[in-house]
């Protein structure tokens, strides 16, 4: 299959579709709206057809749905693949989008808990192997504290949500536009993900495809990459139209989009080895069965080709 014939230049314009393939690739993309993983005009009305799309709420079920080949392309944040890496599964990072998404840790306005230090003992609810969970070590490891001082509350986003409306958690930590809508309320944050460690979001695809149709995963990250650059200067377009087919509160998507960074690029030796590091916090944490070397499923895109 040509890439060319696959993928053309998306032509930009009010359509707008969460996620794009076709009959070869089908796309993964987390549900959650703020994620630019979004292609708002498909690729050819000719191929409209054959496309295929595939929801998630984060990224863990997702690459489980690449690494057994039922998905060949999608978008997480740093932590799902290396979870997924460790478990063995078939597949590769192919593009960073570097400080992507905004994400922080809230507590109610309320409460007692003022720095990172006063987690410790605290019941923090995040999604197990998400970005969240990075962000939440990282934060531990800032405050000089264990993974053992808190008590981790694996929660997917809405289920968090509630929990934490609730008072059943003591902090949340969770990324935007869950963020900014939870920042409209009375609530503190406590941190950024910014400002406890670099993260990073990633495009990663089934190996097979990256083995046996390098051009095809080339012209995804082309196209991505395009939008991205769309994105960057129309963020107010970009959260109306995440508005109109999320139904998210618009102001929260307009404050999302305004603190996301829209960039692809190749995962180069130093994203790796940032990548690498947040591998080896969770395996010191005990929470990895046993050590990965990141730079072994690292694929090498070139922009353009």
């Amino acid at each position: 299959m040509d890439a060319t014939q696959t993928i053309s230049r998306p032509r930009h314009g009010r359509r707008f579709r969460w996620y794009f393939s076709t009959r070869r690739c089908r796309d993964g993309v987390e549900r959650d709206p703020d994620r630019l993983s979004e292609i708002r005009h498909l690729p050819g009305d000719q191929t409209a057809q054959d496309i295929k799309w595939a929801e998630f709420t984060f990224g863990p079920p997702l690459l489980e749905g690449i690494a057994t080949g039922n998905l060949d392309y999608g978008y997480t944040g740093d932590a799902p693949p290396v979870f997924a890496q460790a478990a063995g599964a078939n597949l590769d990072y192919v593009a960073v989008l570097p400080r992507h998404a905004s994400e922080g840790i809230i507590v109610p306005e309320e409460s007692p808990i003022q720095t990172l230090a006063d987690l410790k003992g605290k019941r923090i609810g995040f999604g197990k192997a998400s970005s969240a969970h990075t962000t939440t070590l990282a934060a531990l490891d800032k405050a000089g504290l264990a993974y053992t001082d808190i008590k981790p509350v694996y929660l997917p986003p809405a289920d968090a949500a509630s929990a934490f409306a609730r008072g059943a958690i003591d902090a949340w930590t969770i990324w935007d536009p869950f963020l900014a809508i939870a920042q409209r309320g009375k609530v503190r944050t406590l941190a950024y993900a910014k400002d406890v460690h670099d993260p990073n979001n990633f495009l990663l695809a089934n190996r097979n495809l990256v083995t046996q149709h390098p051009e095809i995963v080339n012209k995804f990250n082309d196209v991505f990459a395009q939008e991205l650059q769309w994105a960057d200067t129309h963020r107010d377009e970009l959260a109306e139209l995440i508005h109109e087919a999320s139904g998210v509160d618009l102001e929260s998507l307009r404050v999302a989009m305004k603190r996301s960074a829209f960039t692809a690029l190749p995962v180069s030796e130093e994203i790796t080895a940032k990548q690498q590091a947040v591998a080896d916090r969770f395996y010191k944490a005990g929470l990895l069965p046993k050590p990965i070397a990141v730079r072994d499923i690292v694929w090498k895109w070139t922009p353009g080709a």
